[in-house]
């Protein structure tokens, strides 16, 4: 009867908690999200397992060290997916990982044929900068208490894009991670949601129908000088961006150089394959009930979501800027894409432009500002990096 009572009692029914038990349900939530809903699934499954598996009570699978009042470590971490985080996430190597593979899948055709549009990639950035101010703000409330540098890890959600959300906050604020990670590939996946209403209330339908002329062709040697130019130029002004852009651009560099297929089909399909799953549990690591349960992450799902609504509705103001005074027609919807959602807010712009206009086919042209919007968080990741790391 006494090991009975041993056996029960290292049960993980009889410790589960109540935090725990809740953040199972996220975690279930986060699964059938991806799997009924087709939101973002090849992350959100993974992240929604992570949760799971690091909520189960005695598993061992995230066991964080012991320090002493010091600081100094007692005992080290150990399980399964400690071991993931800190070797793939904690390092910043997965992101990185990620980016190289986001950038050999990516055309910067459409943005060379219209360079306008890089214009419209940088405008979708002020909702980094913006949150960054209203994290400030919000801390002085005392509602929360976000430190500088988890105001800019949080910015960086308006980006709308997940690996960069992922480095700048395994860099300037690891213990908020699994919440920016949540929060930045959740929106991501709401695009088609969160969007076309504040794209249709900043445009009138006569804007949406707007039609563009087709692109001029792109020549192979303009694709490879490109990525080279940029990286070279960036690194040099701002080297702390120079880590997710140097590895965009040459997984770029692959692809249209045309001399390492096999290089470049690993990069785009194996090897991002393989990281994704372990990015995806790395990031499920960190949503345990004590570090995910608390107003901070409340406010930080947010100003996520403000950051995301400031990006696109300052992409689209842009566009319509740029729709006045330019020569040759520019879709002001076209602006919603300067976020890095790579390549779903360019379909979004596509979709609402076709629903004005049955004959307007604004894909391509979107293209352009969602590639800028892939430089310009990698930019404003390198700003937050060099001010406050």
């Amino acid at each position: 009867m006494e090991k009975i009572n041993i056996l029960l009692s290292s049960s993980g029914i009889a410790n589960l908690e109540f935090g725990q038990f809740v953040m199972i349900l996220v975690g279930l939530g986060l699964i059938f999200l991806a799997i009924n809903k087709k939101f973002e699934p090849l992350l959100l499954l993974p992240i929604g397992m992570g949760t799971i598996l690091v909520n189960i009570p005695e598993a061992g699978f995230y066991v964080t060290p012991v320090l002493d009042e010091a600081g100094n470590v007692l005992e080290e971490g150990s399980g399964l997916l400690y071991y993931i985080f800190h070797l793939g996430i904690g390092t910043g190597m997965f992101p990185l990982i990620i980016f190289m593979g986001v950038g050999a899948m990516t055309d910067f055709g459409p943005l060379l044929a219209n360079p306008k549009t890089l214009f419209l990639g940088a405008a979708a950035q002020f909702g980094i900068f913006a949150t960054v101010l209203g994290a400030v703000v919000l801390s002085s409330t005392g509602f929360v208490d976000y430190s500088i540098m988890q105001a800019a890890a949080i910015g960086i959600i308006g980006g709308a894009d997940g690996p960069t959300s992922i480095y700048v906050a395994s860099q300037l604020a690891p213990e908020i991670l699994g919440a920016i990670a949540v929060s930045a590939y959740s929106y991501m996946a709401l695009v088609p949601l969160i969007q076309p209403p504040i794209m249709k209330a900043l445009t009138s339908k006569k804007e949406r129908a707007i039609v563009m002329t087709q692109l001029r062709p792109v020549s192979k040697r303009e694709k490879i000088v490109f990525p080279l130019v940029v990286l070279i130029l960036v690194a040099f002004f701002l080297p702390d961006a120079a880590p997710l852009l140097g590895m965009f651009c040459f997984g770029n560099l692959m692809k249209e150089s045309g001399v390492v297929e096999r290089l470049s089909d690993t990069a785009q399909n194996a090897l991002i394959n393989i990281v994704t799953i372990f990015l995806g549990l790395g990031v499920g690591s960190k949503m345990s009930a004590e570090a995910f349960l608390n107003l901070e992450t409340l406010g930080i799902l947010i100003l996520g979501l403000v950051a995301f609504c400031i990006g696109t509705a300052t992409g689209v103001l842009m566009g319509k800027i740029m729709s006045k005074f330019s020569k040759t027609p520019i879709n002001p919807l076209i602006g919603s894409a300067g976020v890095s959602a790579v390549p779903m807010a360019a379909r979004v712009s596509n979709k609402v432009g076709l629903e004005a206009n049955n004959q307007n086919f604004l894909l391509m042209h979107a293209m352009g500002p969602n590639v800028a919007g892939v430089i310009g968080s990698a930019v404003a990741a390198g700003v937050m990096l060099s001010y406050f790391s």
